[in-house]
């Protein structure tokens, strides 16, 4: 056997998200360490080891036992389950999305398993499932991914060791993260721009387009305003038809908008929902704004809710490959 060497992490959550803070617990008895990852020296093929992390990542930590409480999940700290959920999630990017997928539904019959294991009143189902959310769903994580997140959360819609006051929000959960799944097509809509003319969505025409949902104002819409115009690329990237950024707002607040509007650059597709449709019949689920979407030249969703770094980090290696 041979040890592998996790991911390294070096963020649990955007600091502009309100993060934990920085100050570590104080040590808390009766812990274990996270056991670690020990691949069979048969698996030399780099696919293969990452298939083997993927299935196996969690069985000797599910395997052991220890108390789940303040600071323990298992009786494992709970900042080093965190470390490993992160470690786990970045592995999964590193794998088709069905393999993925596969990974994460195991992971939720796991533990459930273990929990039908333990005494009814044990808070591990409840705990690591709240990890798995933080990780996976919540709009300020970087490691989002509701593609991700959608075969846990059906476990936990259906599941018996789910609390009744939760599960319709588990419900919920789990029919929004199957709208606008990866390879869809996004869903048409049609905006309007300052000077009344009317364009919709799949009007548009790019090899990929950034969906870009944001409000006049927001802090957070500014920074990826800020954080995409400084790629030298960018104008290159929409004059050649590499790329166009259609910036919506979906809000009620018009004159809002049209005051702000002049900070958007010229040489996006800028506009409000009109109809408000997207937020009345839902067919994209704006969570938080702002929120990203990329999509490829026949519409069909390339990530959903993307982190802005994903995003870049996406544009960046198109960049690269084409100098």
């Amino acid at each position: 056997m041979r040890r592998i060497a996790l991911i390294a992490v070096v963020a649990l959550v955007l600091a502009s998200c309100g993060g934990r803070s920085a100050k570590k617990a104080s040590p808390q008895p009766e812990t274990r360490p996270f056991p670690e990852v020990s691949v069979p020296s048969v698996y030399t093929d780099q696919a293969e080891i990452l298939d083997y992390l993927a299935a196996h990542y969690w069985d000797a930590y599910l395997a052991g036992e220890g108390k789940t409480g303040k600071e323990t999940i298992l009786g494992v700290g709970k900042e080093d389950v965190e470390r490993h959920m992160a470690a786990y999630v970045d592995l999964l990017d590193h794998l088709p999305l069905e393999a993925a997928q596969k990974s994460v539904g195991a992971l939720f019959r796991a533990i459930d398993a273990k929990q039908d294991s333990m005494p009814e009143d044990s808070l591990f189902y409840l705990r690591f499932s709240e990890n798995v959310a933080r990780y996976l769903y919540d709009p300020n994580s970087p490691y989002r991914n509701e593609d991700l997140f959608l075969p846990f959360v059906q476990g936990l819609a259906t599941s018996h060791n789910t609390r009744e006051d939760l599960r319709a929000g588990y419900v919920y959960q789990a029919r929004m993260c199957a709208i606008n799944r990866h390879g869809e097509v996004a869903p048409d809509f049609r905006i309007k721009d300052a000077r009344g003319r009317i364009r919709n969505l799949h009007g548009v025409k790019a090899e990929y387009i950034l969906l870009f949902f944001s409000n006049p104002g927001c802090d957070a819409c500014k920074s990826i305003i800020d954080d995409l115009t400084s790629r030298p690329y960018l104008d290159a990237f929409i004059a050649a038809g590499t790329l166009a950024v259609v910036n919506v707002y979906i809000d009620e607040d018009i004159s809002a908008w049209k005051a702000y509007e002049p900070v958007y650059p010229r040489n996006w597709v800028t506009g409000y929902e009109f109809a408000g449709i997207i937020r009345e019949e839902q067919i994209y689920d704006v969570r938080a704004i702002p929120s990203l979407y990329l999509l490829d030249r026949e519409y069909r969703i390339v990530m959903k809710d993307a982190p802005t770094e994903r995003v870049l980090a996406f544009l960046d290696r198109i960049a690269q490959e084409q100098n």
